[in-house]
C-alpha cells in the first residue's frame, strides 16, 4: 500500500505540472494572446491542430485530463481501486495522444512547441510511472 501511495503521490505531481502548463495554454488561447515562445511555438499553437472542439482549445482538454489525473491519484492514493484503473487508464491515454501530437509537430506542422513538449513529457513520464509502478495490480486487501 506504501509503494502505491508513492507511485499516485508521483503521478498526482506530475498532473500538477502538466495542469500548470496546459492550463497556462489554454488561457492565453481563450484571451487570444500571444505566447512568446519563437516562431515554431506559434506555427504549432497557431495550427488548426491546436483549436480543439466546441470552443474549448486542445489544451483545454489536456487541463481537464491532468485534472482528472491528480484527482484519481488521490483517490488511489486513498485505496481507491477505481482511482487506480482511472489513473492507470488516463496516464496511457494521455501518453498515446501525446505521441500523435509530437508526430504532427514533427511531420505534419514541421515546427515544434516547447509548452508542447512540455505537456507531452509530462504525460509519458506519468504513463511510466504508471506501468512501472504496477498501477493496475491487485492490491491485496490489508489485514
Amino acid at each position: 500500500m506504501i509503494r502505491l501511495k508513492r507511485i499516485a503521490s508521483i503521478a498526482a505531481v506530475g498532473g500538477c505540472f502538466g495542469l500548470l502548463d496546459s492550463g497556462y495554454l489554454t488561457i492565453k488561447h481563450l484571451q487570444g494572446s500571444y505566447i512568446r515562445c519563437g516562431d515554431e511555438c506559434s506555427a504549432v499553437l497557431g495550427s488548426r491542430y491546436a483549436e480543439g472542439i466546441a470552443g474549448v482549445p486542445l489544451a483545454g482538454f489536456g487541463a481537464m485530463a491532468y485534472l482528472m489525473v491528480i484527482i484519481s491519484a488521490l483517490f488511489a492514493a486513498a485505496g481507491s481501486s477505481l482511482g487506480r484503473r482511472i489513473l492507470g487508464v488516463t496516464g496511457l491515454v494521455m501518453a498515446l495522444v501525446s505521441i500523435w501530437l509530437i508526430y504532427l509537430q514533427a511531420f505534419v506542422i514541421h515546427a515544434f512547441c516547447k509548452y508542447c513538449l512540455a505537456s507531452a513529457a509530462a504525460s509519458l513520464t506519468l504513463a511510466a510511472v504508471v506501468l512501472i509502478g504496477g498501477i493496475f495490480r491487485t492490491v491485496p486487501a490489508e489485514q
